[in-house]
């Protein structure tokens, strides 16, 4: 009975390190920290800023797991959710910029005098989509 417990607790840590790792690669091949970096001019830092990812995203699972309350909850979440949806955005940026998605479809459909209004929409859509979802969160 106990050899079973363990067996299958250390499965899934085995598991969770691998999808986690697989994720915060991902996140880093994509260049989102070193794009951050190299806007602001720090890359000196670019090795603390990934230790900062991997340990964000360690610290959100051990509060998510273990529920764990975050003093003045309430007042932190509007400043969480505007840097997660800053991140998510340049995620999905930097996920679009290395397939060449804009690009090509821009060609396509003949855009050019439009690319502010469409990253514009975008932005807009993104930012009222999650207020949209926090509203009703509450």
């Amino acid at each position: 009975m106990w050899a079973a417990q363990i067996l299958l607790a250390l499965i899934g840590l085995s598991a969770g390190v691998v999808v986690a790792g697989g994720l915060f690669s991902f996140i880093i091949g994509l260049g989102v920290v070193s794009d951050f970096a190299d806007r602001t001019h720090t890359g000196e830092h670019v090795l603390l800023y990934e230790d900062c990812v991997a340990l964000g995203g360690m610290l959100g699972n051990i509060f998510f797991i273990y529920k764990i309350a975050i003093p003045h909850g309430g007042f932190l979440l509007p400043v969480f959710g505007l840097v997660a949806g800053i991140f998510v955005g340049c995620w999905s940026m930097a996920l679009a910029e290395i397939l060449n998605v804009f690009p090509i479809f821009i060609r396509r459909v003949k855009l050019l005098r439009y690319i502010p209004y469409l990253i514009a929409g975008m932005a807009l859509g993104k930012g009222i989509g999650a207020l949209i979802f926090f509203i009703n969160r509450w």
